[in-house]
């Protein structure tokens, strides 16, 4: 929660003028580009790695994307035509973005990411101010048309108390990055643009709500609120469990070794979701070597000794092409060769990543499980679990459900796998037909519509059942009263943000199991998402 004055986002001349230059001026123009390309990288790199974690990945995908060859060769044949540097970079970034604009939902949802690197080499040719984060002596709330994520990725939460944007997702990269940051943040919010800079705002993350210049009363009550939460995490420390002692263990989203700190800190009992593609992003033409990749999870397992560690293999396509992995052209990647289709498309890369892991875990007393992304059936699952026999891997072997197929058939699923763990931004986009990067159909993309609550239970009572665990690692985990909603629905574990973890700790520990039951169920048998969130909201409260 914070009240602050607004500032806008300072934004860089989207459109160069359309001059022309002559063919002597040719050479200079290209090297201009090429300098100018190879700086706006170069800085994505570097703010990537001050920022570390997910973030680093982004960034470091970002400068890819500025490098680009064929991005390159465009820009250099447009500039033989006759177009300054500024000119040939704004056309051919143009022309890149309608393809993908054209691609399918995924990567049409990384549009917003191009044009931040489009506009930040037309900047540096123009010699104007880069598009960004304004200065300012206080501290204030950011109000901009989106985030890019080399913006959030190093905002200075002792300055900028919040933001808010008029596009987005809530599983955008902006949000995702700002719930690690802790950030508040209310994302796809129309007409915010038109606050006049200086107007007051009160931004609650934990509900979405903004209030435009709050009374003294409001502010009052909503410095109470505040106080109130601060003295509920001070107060809860611990392993995850209900105020009667049932227990959940809260484990951490992480990308690599750089967020194992932050995961500890915050008391993570473990990790609940390890994105090892990070790992393969680096180079975007070759998979890591199996001593790279075994050198980088033993890092990992050896933070966590006696914790319990899930690693996702390799998820790649759609949103995270990779040149060595990603098929030709397809209508709609999202709905394509991606997650397990990709690696069981490429069992060498499936099984080098699980030699490596059964490499790393080697001698160690940690819990390691590993899971399958996409997963659509008991045929998926039991093609993984073949693959991690095959590789030696002396592991759980899990499926993600991210398909309404597997939720739907989640008894099946498991009598190839030991656990589920439901990764609920995908699990919305496919059961909604909502993608998740597209600010218009982000209300069909809230974890509390009850659609989606019915697939968590589904496959909560599945599991259940067949005497197995169920674990949501989706960004859902880290809304605290959602937490509380996800565990009486049966949800035997819960995975986020670290920064997510002792909001969530504190939560749990307020209320026993039955209350959590009885909040669930009012919450499905809600209409809308909106009013399951009230629901449940009202029996937490006792109202």
């Amino acid at each position: 929660m914070a009240i602050g004055e607004v500032r806008h986002m300072g934004t860089a001349v989207l459109e160069p003028p359309a001059d022309q230059v002559p063919g002597q001026d040719t050479e200079r123009e290209t090297a201009r580009a090429k300098q100018a390309v190879d700086a706006v990288a170069a800085d994505l790199v570097a703010r990537g790695n001050l920022a570390g974690g997910e973030a680093q990945a982004v960034l470091e995908a970002q400068a890819l994307m500025a490098q680009d060859p064929e991005l390159a060769a465009d820009v250099a044949r447009r500039v033989a035509g006759g177009s300054t540097a500024e000119r040939a970079v704004y056309d051919a970034f143009g022309a890149y973005r309608e393809l993908l604009a054209a691609a399918g939902a995924y990567l049409a949802g990384r549009v917003a990411d191009l044009d931040d690197v489009r506009n930040r080499i037309v900047a540096r040719l123009l010699g104007v101010p880069m598009p960004g984060v304004p200065d300012s002596d206080e501290p204030f709330v950011l109000v901009a048309r989106d985030l890019a994520p080399a913006d959030t990725a190093l905002l200075d939460p002792a300055l900028v108390l919040g933001f808010i944007t008029e596009e987005g997702g809530p599983t955008s990269h902006s949000a995702i990055l700002a719930r690690a940051l802790g950030v508040p943040a209310v994302v796809a919010l129309p007409g915010v643009g038109e606050l006049a800079e200086g107007t007051v705002v009160a931004v609650d993350g934990s509900n979405g709500e903004v209030t435009v210049n709050p009374s003294g009363e409001q502010r009052a009550a909503l410095a109470r609120a505040a106080e109130e939460r601060r003295a509920a995490l001070a107060a809860s420390t611990g392993p995850g469990a209900t105020s009667d002692g049932h227990k959940v263990p809260l484990l951490a989203n992480i990308g690599g070794p750089a967020d194992v700190a932050g995961a500890l800190e915050a008391g993570a009992e473990g990790v609940g979701l390890f994105r090892t593609e990070f790992l393969f992003l680096d180079d975007s033409e070759r998979a890591p070597s199996l001593e790279t990749q075994t050198a980088t999870y033993r890092q990992v397992l050896e933070a966590f000794p006696e914790g319990r560690v899930v690693v996702r293999v390799l998820d790649a396509g759609a949103d995270k092409p990779l040149a060595f992995l990603s098929p030709g052209e397809e209508p709609n990647p999202a709905l394509g060769v991606r997650g397990l289709r990709t690696l069981l498309d490429h069992p060498e890369v499936l099984d080098t990543q699980l030699k490596a892991l059964a490499a790393a875990a080697e001698g160690l007393p940690v819990y390691l499980e590993v899971m399958a992304p996409m997963v659509a059936d008991r045929a998926d699952a039991k093609a993984f679990a073949d693959a991690c026999r095959a590789a030696g891997l002396r592991a759980k072997f899990g499926a993600m459900v991210e398909i309404p197929s597997a939720a739907l058939r989640a008894r099946s699923v498991l009598q190839e796998v030991e656990f589920l763990s439901l990764g609920t931004n995908d699990l919305a986009q496919y059961t909604f037909a909502a993608d998740r990067q597209v600010g218009a159909v982000s209300r069909l993309q809230d974890p509390w519509q009850p659609a989606l609550l019915d697939l968590v239970s589904l496959s909560a009572e599945a599991a259940k059942a067949e005497g197995k665990s169920c674990g949501v690692c989706g960004e859902a985990a880290a809304d605290p009263l959602l937490a509380c909603v996800l565990t009486g629905l049966g949800v035997t574990s819960l995975s986020m943000s670290a920064s997510a973890i002792p909001y969530v700790r504190a939560a749990l520990s307020r209320h026993t199991l039955a209350q959590c039951e009885r909040a669930a169920a009012a919450a499905r048998a809600a209409e809308s998402a909106e009013e399951a969130r009230a629901a449940a909201e009202a029996v937490l409260s006792g109202e």
